[in-house]
């Protein structure tokens, strides 16, 4: 995952892990019985639903100003931005069509069909907001087209109230595209176009921070709703999360260690060996400390160890490290479709390609939110047509096996910028081998470079 360290004395993982435990154990003892005057575990899932509420809350804006903020900061340029948009679109592509295939031929979620229902009391149904293209879904099955329709927003602010992640993400590429060149011509740094520059980044730092304090309360709602799930169904009730964890570990796997290390191998010259080898470095800091963007250092150091250049390291490393995000954004696919056929919802393929839309698109510029994996995740789920009480009462359990999932996705992320930097690195020299025109033999005149 593409977020920040942990500050806090313990990692959030173990937090989650001892909420897991306690949880569990509350779960166990109370089952559905009141205990310290009347309190029940009922009441405590209901709490720890409000956290999820909140954490879905602040997905939408978070994406909109982090796309708009990177887009207005981040300098590319052109011919090689456009280069690594490429390589980073073919590369995500692979990844969703690697997603699909195992989804569609394995269909690992009905092995959880009917064990979703056990958590349909946690929360209350709730009505979609009006235009909201997850509300057919629960009454009816809309054609493709209308289902295509509905995310088309018919204000600038139904997007934001529906959680239309799409047109959320297509708003704000629509308005960096508009400002940013203001901004870059815009002489006086006083003017207007700078002032909606800093405030885009003063809000966007904002909702971090916001976001920081609603993580921090993630483990008490991972207790408070395992307590629940626990006293209702029983302690059975994690006995196919494996099914779930070894399908996404199945197209991380794929993706990371078949895939990449054959383009390495056949476009950017590297032996698996050397791609892996060298890169382990950078593989395991990723997955230990669960942020690639933490492990740009190291990953610079294995790219420069494996002869890539500078120029093209730090393109891929630093700047592209808002779209190099094939783990998180596999990911998040996997997991709405795996949801969606344990609730029975037959998806034609139209609507899982709308979903694969929603999960990359939600996946640019979640660089810099911390714990982007569980920010984008409600969104996702929302456009695969999933309740929303489906969709906070699931969240939870996920995120029982999610700090496993979340190092995996991080040492995705990293082997998807080497590989970046690894082709864009050997179409430089392409470039510098064409570029260079050799003079017949016995010519007193040297070899002359046409610059490109």
């Amino acid at each position: 995952m593409k977020n920040t360290q942990d500050s806090s004395p313990l990692p959030l993982y173990t937090q989650v892990l001892i909420a897991v435990a306690c949880g569990t154990a509350f779960g166990a003892a109370f089952g559905q019985d009141s205990y310290l005057g009347g309190l029940r575990n009922e009441h405590l899932g209901q709490l720890g639903m409000f956290v999820i509420m909140l954490l879905k809350t602040l997905a939408i804006p978070l994406i909109f100003f982090a796309i708009l903020d990177a887009f207005l900061r981040t300098s590319l340029p052109l011919r090689q931005g456009t280069k690594l948009i490429v390589i980073c679109l073919i590369n995500v592509s692979v990844a969703m069509t690697i997603g699909l295939m195992i989804m569609n031929t394995w269909q690992p979620g009905l092995a959880w069909y009917g064990r979703v229902d056990e958590l349909l009391d946690i929360v209350p149904n709730s009505n979609p907001a009006p235009g909201d293209p997850t509300a057919a879904s629960e009454t009816s099955s809309p054609s493709p087209l209308e289902y295509l329709a509905s995310y088309i927003p018919r204000t600038m602010l139904q997007p934001f109230s529906s959680n239309n992640v799409i047109g959320v993400v297509l708003f704000a590429l629509v308005m960096g595209a508009v400002l940013r060149p203001l901004h870059t011509r815009a002489g006086d740094k006083r003017g207007a176009v700078e002032t909606i520059v800093q405030v885009v980044g003063g809000i966007y730092r904002i909702l971090v921070q916001m976001l920081g304090w609603v993580i921090h309360a993630v483990p008490f709602a991972v207790f408070g709703v395992l307590a629940y799930v626990v006293g209702r169904a029983g302690i059975g009730v994690f006995s196919v999360l494996w099914i779930f964890l070894a399908a996404i570990m199945l197209g991380l796997t794929l993706h990371a260690f078949v895939y990449y290390p054959v383009v390495a191998w056949l476009i950017g010259k590297r032996s698996p060996k050397e791609y892996v080898g060298q890169g382990a470095d950078a593989i395991m800091t990723a997955v230990s400390c669960n942020s690639s963007l933490a492990t740009v250092p190291v990953t610079l150091r294995c790219l420069e160890r494996m002869k890539v250049s500078p120029e093209s390291a730090r393109l891929a490393a630093c700047v592209g490290t808002n779209l190099n995000n094939d783990g998180i954004t596999l990911y998040e696919a996997m997991a709405a479709l795996f949801l969606a056929q344990a609730l029975g919802f037959d998806l034609p393929m139209v609507n899982q390609l709308l979903i694969v839309i929603a999960s990359i698109m939600a996946g640019v510029g979640v660089a810099g939110i911390p714990e982007a994996g569980l920010v984008v995740l409600p969104l996702v789920l929302s456009a695969a047509g999933l309740p929303n009480h489906i969709i906070v009462s699931a969240i939870p359990v996920i995120i029982t096996v999610d700090w496993i999932l979340a190092r995996a996705r991080s040492g995705v992320n990293v082997m998807s910028d080497m590989l970046v930097a690894i082709i864009l690195d050997a179409g430089e020299n392409k470039q510098t081998a064409t570029d260079h025109i050799a003079l017949p033999s016995g010519s007193s005149e040297p070899e002359t470079t046409i610059s490109p």
